[in-house]
């Protein structure tokens, strides 16, 4: 995402919540780490190069836009959705963020997961996470249609190179993750949204 916002001409600036991470992931395993803990501005510090500020520091009358990348930590951080489903509590701040750059009719756009967050917080957004079947292991979280659906949310169906646009909303999405593929059709898919967004 950085990258095509970045050849788009964007000034960037990364936040994330200065919270502990819910569990350390030993990715070689794919097993959590015992023992470990790890800080979710700490380690976001390490993709943004340590140029990163806490999420509670980020107004909407500041920005012109907000994107959500998504991945576990989004179902994990960013709220409970990865334990707690459509029942899942949202980070105050994520929340609140997404209510500003909402009530101010500024884009937001999420990828893979993270479109929960406007389901669960928004509610009566359209959005996409990619496909509502599992089409034999293509899309193995397609039960995330449902659950947004039953927040109160619009799913639409796209496929993983493609946005879904609410112009009501200003609401900007794409599968990404959400779908079992190479990894340049995913890039695809986040171009489009930093185009669309």
């Amino acid at each position: 995402m950085l990258v095509h916002l970045s050849r788009a001409g964007a000034e960037v600036q990364i936040f994330a919540p200065d919270i502990p991470q819910m569990h350390v992931i030993d990715h070689t395993k794919g097993q959590p780490s015992e023992g470990e803990t790890r800080n979710v501005l700490t380690e976001s510090a390490r993709i943004a190069r340590g140029k990163i500020t806490d999420l509670a520091k980020l107004s909407a009358a500041n920005h012109d836009a907000v994107v959500f990348p998504g991945g576990f930590g989004a179902a994990k951080n960013l709220s409970t959705f990865a334990v707690d489903g459509g029942d899942c509590k949202v980070n105050k701040d994520v929340e609140r963020v997404l209510k500003e750059f909402h009530q101010a009719g500024k884009p937001i756009g999420l990828c893979c997961i993270a479109p929960v967050l406007a389901a669960k917080v928004l509610r009566s957004v359209e959005v996409t996470v990619g496909h509502e079947q599992e089409e034999g292991g293509r899309w193995p979280h397609a039960g995330t249609a449902q659950v947004i659906k039953a927040l109160g949310a619009k799913h639409c169906v796209t496929g993983v190179t493609e946005v879904h646009v609410d112009q009501k909303n200003k609401v900007v999405t794409t599968p990404a993750f959400m779908c079992d593929t190479a990894f340049h059709h995913i890039h695809d898919g986040l171009g489009a949204m930093a185009a669309a967004t």
